[in-house]
């Protein structure tokens, strides 16, 4: 069969439709989140349902072409996109289902973090996810997923129950603790490199109103606050959550006037707890040095995971790269100080702690390696204009460069661009990348799924 007739007849079967360069939605469709990377497929598949992933799935490994598999498309790295091969893009699948008895959400493989959230709260429930609702479901989840609630609930595999997964031979599998058990062990923290998941049942618990939002200090007072934050947290209970941030005050509501455009230290806060224990807690925000502002608040769950969205807009230029920290010494604090002058207004540094529950579940329990860690570091360039692509890149590099000696190493792998290299992606799963490769060689043997951070099949 000729390429074309090919593709006219995997577009006959599509009930989504097929893109290609020339049609009037194709510019849009292909443009990825990150605007630094810029590919062109040769197709996008807007999958309709799962029939459609299944046809394309079929289509890309017969005909040999590269293929991407796009949910949210929220990847810094460009995952989501391919050049001159063809793009999953599971948009449209975005039905969710509440079971309010048993406190699950099913979740279809298009949907955003803020869906979920908007489907959630309305019966007082949440799960684990990240800090910008934009996010898409897929790529966080696959990758592991941390957030406001990590410290309480664990991590977003952690409270995942089971999904549906298209494989590279076009089966449709249920993966679970009790269904092809090893392959969900490997899409819990393993990437995309297993198939394309149609679907996820994640646990949920009772989150409603929390007791949110940052406190900033001075840029002088860095080294005393991080000083301070590294033994609070790790004593805080596992209700209050914090991550660290260098960072440039938005020129917006709700900042005050006079810290427009300041760099500033902060900590955002989330505590799922009473507000008047979040108000005992907190009073040590002052031991460090006296903030320039405290606007911790009782706030709905879902408007602090959307508090980021306004400013990291898609198409912005990013370049980011991550690392675990087990240990926040006296010296890796010197080096952060060092770089703590953010390049660009976008431009930020956070170290999410994933301690407590995240601790619980071991090191070997799922693909995801770093449970020992304590932090999940992200240095991020950031900002929207083209030009400024060398000079957010090279600050990225160069902070990360200083700190990576500090490290355990490996870096989540939803924070590894991909110029990093096989060797980063080895030490992100550790002694777990072996049996990754084994169970990639079943269920993968070709690599089809190698639009990711690639873990090749063993032998």
């Amino acid at each position: 069969m000729s390429t074309d007739t090919a593709r006219d007849t995997f577009q006959a079967a599509l009930r989504g439709a097929l893109l290609q360069a020339g049609d009037p939605d194709y510019e849009s469709a292909r443009r990825l989140y990150n605007g630094m990377i810029d590919k062109r497929p040769r197709l996008i598949a807007r999958c309709g349902n799962v029939a459609d992933v299944i046809r394309a799935v079929h289509f890309a490994r017969e005909q040999g072409l590269p293929l991407a598999v796009r949910g949210g498309g929220h990847n810094g790295a460009g995952l989501g996109g391919c050049d001159d091969g063809l793009v999953i893009d599971l948009s449209a699948l975005r039905g969710i289902r509440i079971d309010p008895a048993m406190r699950t959400a099913r979740v279809e493989g298009g949907c955003t973090w803020g869906d979920v959230d908007h489907a959630t709260h309305a019966f007082g429930l949440a799960t684990v996810s990240g800090i910008i609702s934009t996010t898409g479901v897929g790529g966080l989840t696959l990758g592991g997923g941390h957030g406001h609630l990590s410290r309480r609930y664990g991590l977003t595999i952690d409270n995942l129950l089971e999904a549906d997964l298209v494989l590279a031979d076009g089966r449709f599998v249920t993966v679970s603790e009790t269904q092809h058990p090893a392959l969900f062990w490997a899409i819990r923290g393993g990437g995309g490199n297993f198939g394309v998941a149609t679907s996820f049942l994640f646990q949920l618990h009772p989150v409603n109103i929390v007791n949110a939002g940052p406190t900033l200090w001075e840029l002088e007072h860095s080294a005393a606050v991080l000083r301070w934050y590294r033994d609070f947290i790790a004593a805080a209970p596992e209700s209050l959550n914090g991550f660290f941030a260098l960072l440039s005050v938005p020129p917006a509501p709700p900042f005050p006037e006079h810290l427009h455009n300041k760099r500033m230290c902060g900590i955002v806060w989330c505590h799922t707890g009473p507000e008047e224990e979040a108000e005992r807690l907190l009073a040590a925000v002052h031991e460090p040095a006296a903030p320039a502002l405290h606007g911790v608040q009782p706030m709905p769950y879902p408007m602090l995971q959307s508090a980021f969205d306004g400013l990291y807009q898609p198409g912005l230029q990013w370049y980011w790269r991550g690392d675990f920290v087990t240990e926040l010494s006296d010296a890796a604090i010197e080096r952060h100080v060092e770089y703590a002058e953010v390049p660009t207004p976008l431009s930020t540094m956070h170290l999410y702690p994933v301690d407590g529950a995240v601790h619980r579940v071991g090191r070997h329990d799922t693909a995801f390696s770093h449970r020992e860690a304590r932090w999940s570091q992200v240095i991020v360039g950031v900002d929207p204009d083209p030009a400024n692509r060398d000079r957010i890149t090279r600050w990225t590099k160069d902070y990360w460069d200083a700190l990576h000696p500090y490290s355990a190493g490996g870096g989540y792998v939803n924070f590894i661009m991909n110029d990093e290299g096989e060797e980063r992606v080895r030490a992100t799963y550790r002694d777990n990348y072996a049996r990754l490769a084994r169970i990639k060689a079943e269920y993968d043997p070709g690599n089809l799924f190698r639009g990711n951070h690639n873990i090749p099949p063993a032998g």
